[in-house]
């Protein structure tokens, strides 16, 4: 790690040699491209620069512990605990900010929500998880644009696609891919039973066209008259467009707009984002079982949550959280959720990596 730590202090210094030439200013996107890389450097630089001096005060209070003066050595104990615990604090938190940063964290997101299990119920829960999500999005002054959507006679939605769009939008959401059970009284159940529906979420980073790359030959494109809730026609043209990626069999479809150009073009960011999706799990099943936490892979299959509305609960099941204000939760107050889980998961991967760190780093000290 010191060698690690070490050749990332040098890059930092050449980036802010870099920095401090006055012709880079000439050219602004390679100077915020400096600039940022420079930035993203400074917190571990800056840990890694404070361990080294107490490090050294360590070193000198040793020395002292020697000193005939029994207060001088009685001093240099004290210091020396409290050195090398700030010492060991450091040293975690230099260890979490070296830990692989996911490359998709800085991207906008595909958000999918589908009704599952549950008939209309599952499709009016879908509609309210989409408000949740909304409703977070608004508070992270995010951007939320429609891409296609297929309502359901009483208000629900049996799918809704959205683009999600603002400040690493895919760090904080990529744990919400997975099934959404919910457990409440229908406003149709006549008894008071409760019923139990599910909804699915998918998270799929945005991506580029460099990313996945599409042979436009391999596409089938189809139009045909977009259509709403109950069957009546949106309009009477053939705008709606419906795309077929013949390789992998990925369909995807979109009504959203009047226009044909721009339902294709909103297409094809979900088709992009499928295909790079399957391209990140292909990937990952690479990887051995013991190096990658599962939940990691989005396998959209797994139930994550229960929101359960007579208890006003929200449990999520992978790590084991129960909050009981859903009805907050589901005006979009979901921070702590997102948060702890980005702590459960930076925890594991930390765990996982520490086999291939020396107990101390620095040195034995």
């Amino acid at each position: 790690m010191l060698a690690k730590l070490q050749e990332l202090e040098n890059k930092y210094l050449a980036l802010e040699q870099e920095l401090s030439d006055p012709n880079l200013l000439k050219d602004q996107k390679r100077y915020q491209n400096i600039a940022k890389r420079h930035a993203d450097l400074r917190v571990i630089v800056q840990s890694y620069r404070q361990n080294l001096n107490i490090l050294e005060q360590i070193d000198e209070n040793k020395v002292l512990l020697g000193d005939p003066d029994p207060e001088i050595r009685k001093l240099a104990h004290s210091e020396l605990e409290e050195l090398e615990e700030k010492s060991r604090e450091l040293e975690e938190q230099i260890k979490r900010l070296l830990l692989p940063k996911d490359s998709n964290d800085e991207r906008n997101v595909l958000l999918e929500v589908r009704a599952g299990t549950g008939g209309d119920e599952a499709a009016l829960f879908a509609a309210d998880l989409f408000r949740m999500y909304s409703r977070y999005a608004e508070q992270k002054d995010w951007k939320v644009e429609v891409l296609n959507v297929h309502l359901t006679g009483g208000g629900g939605f049996k799918e809704i696609i959205a683009l999600v769009s603002g400040d690493r939008v895919y760090s904080r959401l990529k744990y919400e891919s997975g099934t959404h059970r919910v457990q409440r009284v229908p406003d149709t159940e006549t008894q008071g039973r409760i019923h139990t529906s599910a909804v699915t979420v998918a998270v799929l980073p945005e991506a580029d066209d460099v990313d996945v790359d599409i042979d436009p030959s391999d596409l089938r494109i189809d139009v045909y008259r977009a259509s709403g809730a109950g069957g009546q026609h949106v309009n009477k043209t053939e705008s709606a467009v419906r795309i077929t990626h013949l390789p992998t069999g990925v369909v995807v479809q979109c009504q959203d707009e009047r226009s044909q150009h721009k339902n294709r073009a909103k297409a094809m960011k979900v088709l992009y984002a499928r295909l790079l999706d399957l391209k990140r799990a292909e990937q990952e099943s690479q990887v051995s079982s013991e190096r990658r936490s599962i939940v990691g892979t989005g396998d959209r299959s797994q139930r994550i949550r229960t929101y359960n509305f007579p208890q006003g609960r929200m449990t999520d099941h992978r790590i084991n959280l129960t909050l009981y204000r859903l009805e907050a939760i589901m005006e979009g107050d979901i921070n702590e959720i997102i948060e702890a889980l980005g702590t459960h998961y930076r925890a594991q991967t930390l765990a996982q990596s520490s086999d291939d760190n020396s107990p101390n780093a620095f040195g034995s000290h």
